[in-house]
């Protein structure tokens, strides 16, 4: 079965908006064996997306879209299709009522165009209920095609295709597909390819697929199964093989980013952490506190980006400063120490270092991580490549990993290698 996701928007063309809905829907399809060749993007123009819906049949069996199912005339996905199929739209009643009690009960006044969005063809028609927005979906199913049509937001499509979209494929699909993900720093795309392409080759049931992402690579490893426990028992012989080549690499078995490694470390082994920040400038802070319950391990967080302020907050020697600059292991080592103490937590992390782009050239990318325990302050030295952003996220990746590897060799949690 093919499927094809059309996202319907004049915004998404002028790029003023994330396409963030394909890429979840892509995702979930292959949970349920569904094949995708094709994305497309359309504005909101009757015509152009007539002959979308034109194409994208004479090649898929589905169509997903997303957008285009608001009260504006702009909106215009499911009087479009309706169009295409030949099919009057008409006012649903029950969506009516919904749709008014809705309006009122947050202040606001239904105003004609608003009974738009509760138009829908007599027949051939599923109505997808939208509690987190005013627009309905729906599929109009006819001559062995469908047509799914969620809203725009993100906050309103993904739980209306969880809820309505995902019964409705399992439905329709024969087999499903599993997923295990492993992510990889330390070590490039090329590299892991080479580690295991003989692995690589040998599978055809499950497959494996890379993907790169700014300093780190990511593997998929995807079953054909009936379920997730004959899944498993196809992915971990494999899963197993590439640990043996690149295990030493491999931070999560389960899709986590390194941060959410880190706070799930941190909770189960009860230590406090505390951060100050110069390059990276409080974004090693925004990325582990970004995880729910963080409250309970992540104790203070500290852009010390002045000369000054690595003096007064941290206690930073002026002789060190002197001697050896605010760029060096030795400054690194006393500000991991200082909002350790200062703060009260078991472990500190800093970060200096030359983001660019101004400075010479050998000084770009030229950063420090200080990590401190009560038992030892150590400092590492990175030289990274690229620019400003470039800069700044690896050095946070390379804290967090630092961070997660002394974690494993002094906590009492111990996991198994498939459990984080």
């Amino acid at each position: 079965m093919n499927a094809e996701i059309i996202s319907v928007g004049t915004e998404l063309l002028m790029g003023q908006i994330l396409n963030t809905n394909a890429r979840y829907i892509s995702g979930r399809l292959a949970d349920f064996g569904i094949n995708l060749y094709y994305h497309t993007t359309v504005g909101d123009n009757h015509d152009r997306l007539k002959e979308c819906i034109r194409t994208g049949f004479s090649r898929s069996d589905i169509l997903i879209f997303t957008g285009g199912l608001g009260p504006t005339e702009d909106d215009l996905t499911k009087e479009t299709i309706a169009d295409y199929f030949g099919l009057e739209l008409e006012i649903n009643s029950e969506c009516k009522a919904e749709l008014i009690e809705r309006m009122t009960s947050r202040g606001y006044q239904c105003t004609p165009n608003n009974f738009k969005q509760v138009m829908f063809p007599r027949e051939h028609c599923i109505i997808l209920p939208n509690p987190n927005g005013s627009a309905p979906g729906c599929i109009i199913e006819m001559n062995g095609n469908a047509a799914i049509m969620m809203p725009g937001p993100p906050w309103e499509m993904e739980p209306m295709f969880e809820a309505s979209v995902v019964p409705y494929l399992q439905k329709l699909s024969s087999c499903r597909f599993y997923s295990r993900t492993l992510r990889i720093f330390g070590r490039g795309e090329s590299q892991v390819e080479h580690d295991i392409q003989n692995i690589v080759d040998a599978q055809t049931n499950p497959t494996i697929a890379p993907y790169a992402k700014a300093a780190e690579t990511t593997l998929r490893i995807t079953a054909r199964c009936a379920d997730e426990e004959e899944g498993d028992r196809l992915i971990i012989p494999v899963m197993d093989a590439i640990y043996q080549r690149v295990g030493e690499h491999v931070y999560s078995s389960r899709g986590l980013d390194m941060h959410e490694v880190c706070a799930e470390l941190l909770a189960k082994n009860g230590y406090k952490l505390a951060v100050a920040e110069s390059c990276t400038g409080g974004m090693i802070a925004s990325r582990l506190i970004s995880v729910p319950g963080s409250s309970a391990w992540f104790v203070e967080g500290a852009v010390t980006y002045s000369i000054e302020s690595k003096m007064n907050r941290l206690g930073v020697k002026a002789e060190t400063l002197e001697e050896h600059t605010d760029v060096s292991a030795e400054t690194a080592k006393e500000m991991a120490e200082g909002i350790r103490i200062t703060s009260g937590a078991d472990i500190g992390i800093s970060t200096t270092g030359y983001a660019g782009p101004t400075g010479a050239p050998n000084q770009i990318g030229h950063v420090f991580v200080g990590l401190s325990t009560a038992e030892s302050t150590e400092s590492y030295e990175f030289h990274i490549k690229g620019d400003r952003e470039r800069v700044r996220a690896s050095t946070t990746l390379n804290a967090l990993n630092l961070l997660r590897k002394l974690i494993l060799s002094k906590g009492m949690y111990k996991p198994d290698k498939y459990m984080i």
